[in-house]
């Protein structure tokens, strides 16, 4: 557009970028690189992708010294907490979520601490400007927090006992039920029993399959897991629990992010229809409105559990998720984000910010129950690089 100023992202020498921002520009710049990666980005079940130093830093050097105005993407690492993470997509897979964890392997690290990266970005910038640079400020105090048991719980059924269920002939999907993010128990009643391959292929985007309260399939839309084989005795109850894994970020399929179940469900072929759904946002954790009961749950059955810990000083610390397998953690009322085994991610960043000195609260949403003692703890280092099975 005549009079904008011309950029380019990604990976290029400064021959490459004159000549695409030159032809707006009529080669006389100036030039910018609007993202460039020091780094990138993490989707759950792949590896950490780690950038090393020499394979961006001589480029950068290169267009500095032609005078070349560069954007860091990212030079500060952050998180997705809540649920603002997105996703992407390829031809392969449908939906690629991203970790809450959006470290990205950049110069400053999740928790803004300077990583060698970072100071040998630091020694090439020194020889290209002018003035001094200022002394690299301490890091905040990091803690660890011994074990913490939540030694209350209560699981899915009780948690809907207080939400007034939307009734249609059809699933409805998060935007026809004016919901955003989070859950939503999709729970169709059968009069006669019925039995065969259940098909959910509107899924949007993980789902826990549940009949009569105990857990029989688990599907996926990342890993293009939409139907499962049950059974559904007389009188009985389907319920699905879905959640939204993140909206696409970019490209075509912008245009098609609703969330939920956006198309019929099937069992051996015939359409089910007349089904209640109960909206779990999760804006906040459910501890005010919730029953408690003690901390025990049938493996499977997604469960809310409740605890606290006690502070004598306050720092930022990473809550260890290594022993659960999927849900979101609340640490006074604040949404941290997900977690989810598959990792590479185990670990939720804690802010010092959000901690108090004395009592801290906090309520896990599992979505397939936990069968062990519900105990995690707060480490000092994050763990951002290791997989497990899906």
């Amino acid at each position: 557009i005549p009079g904008v100023f011309a950029a380019a992202n990604g990976e290029m020498s400064y021959d490459t970028l004159a000549a695409r921002a030159g032809a707006f520009n009529k080669g006389t710049g100036p030039y910018m690189v609007a993202e460039l990666y020091p780094g990138w980005l993490t989707h759950w079940a792949e590896p950490f992708p780690v950038t090393p130093v020499d394979s961006f830093l001589p480029q950068y050097e290169t267009l500095l010294a032609h005078g070349v105005s560069i954007n860091l993407y990212m030079f500060h690492g952050g998180t997705n907490f809540g649920f603002t993470s997105g996703a992407n997509y390829t031809k392969k897979l449908p939906i690629e979520p991203s970790m809450t964890s959006y470290d990205y392997d950049a110069p400053l690290s999740e928790a803004g601490w300077p990583t060698p990266k970072y100071y040998a970005l630091r020694d090439v910038i020194r020889r290209h400007v002018s003035y001094s640079i200022p002394p690299v400020p301490h890091s905040l105090p990091v803690i660890s927090v011994p074990a913490i048991r939540l030694s209350a719980a209560a699981d899915l059924f009780k948690l809907i006992r207080r939400i007034k269920p939307v009734n249609a002939p059809e699933p409805l999907a998060f935007e026809d039920l004016d919901q955003s993010d989070g859950y939503i128990l999709y729970r169709h009643r059968f009069g006669s029993a019925a039995s065969g391959t259940l098909e959910v292929p509107g899924l949007r985007d993980y789902a826990a399959v549940m009949v009569d309260g105990k857990r029989v399939a688990t599907l996926s839309r990342r890993d293009k897991v939409f139907s499962a084989s049950i059974d559904v005795p007389a009188g009985g109850t389907l319920d699905i629990l879905v959640e939204n894994m993140g909206r696409i970020n970019y490209g075509a399929e912008l245009v098609d992010n609703r969330k939920g179940i956006i198309q019929p469900v099937t069992l051996g072929a015939v359409k089910l229809r007349g089904w209640s759904m109960y909206r779990l946002p999760f804006e906040r954790p459910p501890s005010l409105s919730v029953k408690w009961e003690s901390a025990s749950a049938q493996a499977g059955i997604p469960t809310v559990y409740h605890g606290a810990f006690a502070l004598e000083r306050v720092g930022d610390t990473f809550l260890d998720m290594r022993g659960w397998n999927k849900g979101i953690v609340f640490v006074n009322g604040i949404n941290l984000g997900r977690y989810w085994k598959v990792g590479p991610q185990q670990t939720l960043y804690v802010p010092g910010a959000w901690l108090h000195r004395g009592t801290n609260d906090i309520v896990v949403f599992e979505m397939n129950g936990h069968s062990t003692a519900a105990v995690l703890t707060g480490i000092r280092t994050p763990i951002l690089t290791q997989l497990d099975s899906l």
